[in-house]
């Protein structure tokens, strides 16, 4: 849908993050297939999308979310419609309650948390603990939650035998971004550790990172995976809670350069928007992300053609910064440069640091139309400071 985005550019403002319709109801129609086929329930992770004024959408295709706050389960339930299935870390005793009443599954990271708060939970929502498979195959340590020494979820030597009563659900969450082999071999692991607590529970949730939309991933190996799950263990719901798979290349973030500087032969093209504030999953992976007409490459690559650039953010920050990219021309000064696939976690990760305004947000429909979601202003900056 290249053409429909440049074909309707002079409607957008710049900066902003621009999702596809058409781009979004694809993911959405794979995703709402795979659950039909694998009989599974896959929601949506709030910490990788939460663009609101997209659900009604979304309420084509799926029925419930997954929270891990009080803001993301409110926001499950006054703008998506539907009850969270919350898990946090910690809850607090603040909160609990206002957490609670915006949720139909509470998942407990500890057994001191689910003595701390279980009783308040029974007869109102159902109770899930998340289990730690002490495996996973994630490389970049950041995103890694089965790391050693990580804080997430009871490991099995810690469990009692039987678990309480009262928890129906086991909560695993142990990739990002990955392929369905992967998913297989994980789940050999699952079962290895976990199975033997299996009858004493209702549903099982494997969490996020399951990138079932990306173009090389092995739809038909995911799908026979849970259906062979479903045969050992027929009495388990199983839930997916994916963040990226409903985002993942539904759309970019549009900036302009503003300004292009020289130092020790490197050309930085400055855009109006940042890296730190607006782009900082690209370097917290880290990644490259791509640009439209540009070629990404290696530090080594400066050499290998005329129109090299780093690109540069307007923050203060001395590393808001990536590079390098080669295009076919020299950029010039209001140039737009359309950074591919800022959607899914992209949108939800931005801050207004240094006072840097804030992307606008919108849909491009299928029809052509550009219907801006919000333009953000010095107050939304101001009102986060007080």
């Amino acid at each position: 849908m290249a053409d429909l985005l440049e074909k309707n550019i002079a409607q957008i403002p710049s900066p902003c993050y621009v999702m596809e319709e058409s781009l979004l109801r694809r993911n959405l129609t794979l995703i709402r297939g795979v659950a039909q086929r694998a009989d599974v329930e896959i929601i949506l992770a709030f910490k990788a999308f939460a663009l609101w004024k997209s659900f009604p959408i979304f309420r084509e295709y799926i029925h419930h979310t997954t929270a891990s706050s009080l803001f993301e389960a409110r926001l499950a339930k006054e703008e998506f419609g539907s009850k969270a299935h919350t898990y946090s870390p910690a809850y607090t005793e603040e909160e609990f309650e206002d957490i609670l009443a915006c949720s139909s599954h509470i998942t407990f990271n500890s057994l001191s948390q689910y003595e701390r708060f279980a009783s308040r939970v029974q007869g109102r929502a159902s109770i899930g603990l998340r289990v730690n498979p002490e495996y996973s195959e994630i490389e970049t340590e950041l995103y890694n939650p089965c790391a050693p020494g990580s804080r997430f979820g009871v490991m099995a030597n810690d469990l009692p035998e039987p678990l309480p009563s009262d928890i129906e659900g086991f909560h695993i969450h142990c990739h990002c971004e990955s392929g369905s082999d992967v998913f297989a071999r994980t789940l050999q692991h699952i079962d290895d550790k976990f199975a033997q607590w299996f009858p004493q529970l209702k549903w099982i949730n494997f969490g996020g990172g399951h990138l079932m939309t990306r173009k090389d991933y092995d739809v038909e190996l995911f799908i026979k995976t849970l259906q062979d799950f479903h045969a050992r263990y027929p009495w388990l719901k199983v839930i997916l809670e994916p963040g990226s798979a409903f985002a993942w290349q539904t759309g970019p973030l549009v900036t302009k350069v503003v300004d292009i500087v020289e130092n020790h032969g490197i050309k930085t093209a400055i855009i109006n928007a940042s890296f730190t504030c607006h782009m900082p999953d690209c370097l917290e992976m880290p990644y490259m992300p791509e640009i439209r007409g540009g070629q990404t490459l290696s530090p080594r690559g400066r050499s290998e053609g005329l129109f090299l650039y780093r690109i540069g953010g307007n923050s203060c920050l001395s590393g808001d910064f990536m590079g390098m990219w080669q295009f076919d021309h020299e950029l010039q000064i209001g140039e737009i440069l359309i950074f591919e696939d800022m959607i899914h976690y992209t949108t939800v990760k931005t801050t207004m640091f240094n006072g840097i305004g804030h992307p606008s947000i919108g849909m491009l429909h299928e029809d052509g139309t550009f219907e801006l979601f919000r333009r953000f202003t010095y107050e939304d900056y101001r009102d986060r400071m007080c």
